[in-house]
């Protein structure tokens, strides 16, 4: 009988142990690998809510400086979604909103029409496709859109078009959602 019970305690600390590293393993994965670094933060003073729901808009007007590099604002939402995955927060209590608008708009642009105006490729692409993979909504300002000719046809398909980035901004906040200005 005590032998029985040694083992079922041996066995319960065994898969204490195992769950508590199957969590640290999962808190340590980046949805977004090929972008947005991060640090570890061990036992930070704030904590993170790992439940509570972030209902976030970043809103962007900011081109990159070279246009052969990833546009830093854009990257720092992939950093947004892998710093909180690390820290352990499940990616389906994060819904995340960008509304482009300005200069940044053409990093919207397909590549063929961003080579044209820029001689060089979109280096923004793959990081707005892993954006939308993991369920960012990519929102550009109507206006924007129609005075830096930015249509359908020439924007990347992850991109829907609103009234404004105004309008876009003014109702996600009504819905919850809080502003990231970048």
């Amino acid at each position: 009988m005590i032998k029985n019970l040694q083992l079922l305690f041996s066995l319960s600390i065994l898969f204490i142990f195992s769950e508590s590293f199957a969590q640290d393993q999962v808190a340590i994965e980046k949805p977004i690998s090929n972008f947005g670094p991060t640090y570890p933060i061990e036992n930070p003073d704030y904590k993170t809510s790992l439940s509570e729901e972030y209902k976030v808009v970043f809103d962007i007007t900011k081109a990159s400086e070279d246009p052969s590099q990833l546009n830093k604002y854009v990257e720092a939402i992939a950093r947004f979604l892998n710093m909180h995955a690390e820290a352990g927060k499940p990616l389906n209590t994060m819904d995340v909103y960008v509304v482009m608008h300005g200069g940044a708009a053409q990093t919207l642009l397909k590549n063929q029409f961003y080579n044209e105006l820029y001689n060089t490729d979109n280096p923004n692409i793959a990081l707005f496709e892993a954006l939308s993979d993991h369920g960012v909504e990519i929102i550009l300002c109507g206006q924007t859109s129609k005075a830096r000719n930015i249509s359908e046809e020439r924007r990347i398909p992850e991109a829907k078009i609103s009234l404004s980035a105004m309008t876009a901004l003014i109702q996600l906040q009504n819905d919850g959602y809080r502003l990231i200005r970048l």
